[in-house]
């Protein structure tokens, strides 16, 4: 497996520029898949919060940095859809909410709000005991009571301290939903109807919205409620910031917009050492 990353490769979920550099740092394994956004690329790309590989350590090393209430390490953990992500001496808090486009971006919560992340419930499996798997979109499971009424599609809202599931959204009609891939992601509106489709193809999903409806298939679509309707007229503005913020990045030639050279060597040269294959991924300078 290639240590590279181009970002002309990247998931569209990525806030980055794809053709200003030819490297970025590559995710790490982890939760959400090949759509989770390196931690990196938040911290220096996004937000601006650092400028190099070596300060966004630093900032790890102090455990000043939560992804679900949990201190990262590790700044190539990936983040994605629904995390939330927090800065204790900053005591600011976001949650990763789906964009315009399907890009990632960075909705303010409150201190409250940080102490509990929303999953959709892809997987549903008998376990030894009679108990109920359920697992949610991240790669999360839950053990829970064969009894509780959750299904494949509801959303769970599950506490970070425990994981205790601390509310319940059906995916039925009438719901309240949002799009988070496909040609309407960031979208937001009420399931009016749910196309079945027989066999193995995605069953349809009709959504109403103020302004018109539109179609998307099932997979694409997650149980929200109200709370999450009022964060995102905030969305919108801190996308811009996030691509304002990764423009005067290139501009200015910090972080990976500084070592486009030395990544091209790095990515031309087999026999690269481990440091080497670091600045592949778009921070060839970061540590210096």
């Amino acid at each position: 497996m290639t240590k590279h990353q181009k970002r002309l490769s990247v998931p569209d979920s990525w806030p980055v520029e794809r053709k200003t550099e030819t490297f970025t740092v590559k995710a790490d394994a982890g939760p959400h898949g090949e759509a989770g956004v390196p931690l990196l690329i938040v911290l220096r790309d996004v937000l601006g919060y650092v400028d190099s590989r070596k300060e966004a350590r630093y900032a790890l090393d102090k455990d000043s940095v939560h992804i679900n209430g949990k201190p990262v390490a590790d700044e190539e953990r990936p983040v994605g859809m629904f995390d939330i992500l927090s800065f204790v001496e900053r005591e600011e808090d976001y949650r990763v909410f789906p964009g315009e486009g399907g890009r990632l971006s960075l909705t303010p919560i409150d201190a409250d709000a940080a102490g509990s992340k929303l999953g959709k419930v892809v997987g549903k499996r008998n376990v030894p005991g009679g108990d109920v798997q359920l697992t949610l979109h991240d790669g999360q499971t839950l053990v829970v009571d064969e009894d509780d009424p959750y299904d494949g599609g509801d959303s769970l809202v599950v506490s970070n301290e425990d994981s205790e599931v601390v509310a319940h959204f059906e995916y039925e009609e009438g719901a309240l939903v949002t799009a988070v891939d496909g040609e309407h992601a960031g979208e937001i509106g009420t399931v009016e109807e749910i196309q079945v489709t027989p066999g193995s193809a995605n069953n349809i999903v009709r959504v109403e919205q103020t302004d018109g409806d539109f179609e998307t298939v099932e997979d694409y679509v997650v149980v929200i409620d109200e709370n999450f309707t009022d964060d995102s007229d905030d969305t919108d503005t801190e996308t811009d910031a996030a691509d304002g913020a990764a423009d005067e990045d290139d501009a200015s030639g910090d972080g990976a917009a500084a070592d486009t050279e030395d990544d091209a060597d790095v990515a031309d040269d087999s026999d690269a050492d481990d440091s080497e294959a670091e600045a592949a991924s778009g921070d060839g300078g970061d540590d210096e």
